[in-house]
């Protein structure tokens, strides 16, 4: 019982600890996956800007709002998304190992296609 108990102790503070580490981590760099450069610097000083209360761009949190769309602001779409780029090349790649795709719809078309 006392070393489930000194376990379960020592588990909440190795959790503690990892917890307090990440968070300190996210505020030093709300942005911890950007390269440095002037995209993640312009980004970080737009978002000052318009969230300190007192600055002339300030735009209070009723009024802010994000919209996005499948224009590449979440998935890259050049002009096909990369998933389906994926999908054909894997595809094409494993067709040797599947002699019955060449008869097989969707893959006889996708095959005759290369």
């Amino acid at each position: 019982m006392k070393m489930q108990r000194a376990l379960l102790c020592l588990l909440t503070l190795v959790f503690t600890v990892l917890h307090v580490g990440l968070a300190i981590a996210q505020a030093t760099d709300p942005l911890p996956s950007w390269n440095d450069g002037h995209a993640k610097r312009s980004m970080a000083a737009f978002v000052e800007k318009v969230t300190t209360p007192g600055s002339p761009d300030f735009v209070p949190p009723a009024e802010r709002i994000a919209t996005f769309d499948n224009d590449g602001t979440l998935w890259a779409e050049k002009p096909v998304y990369f998933q389906l780029l994926f999908a054909l090349d894997r595809a094409k790649e494993l067709a040797p190992r599947h002699p019955e795709w060449k008869d097989k719809e969707p893959f006889a078309s996708l095959l005759r296609a290369t």
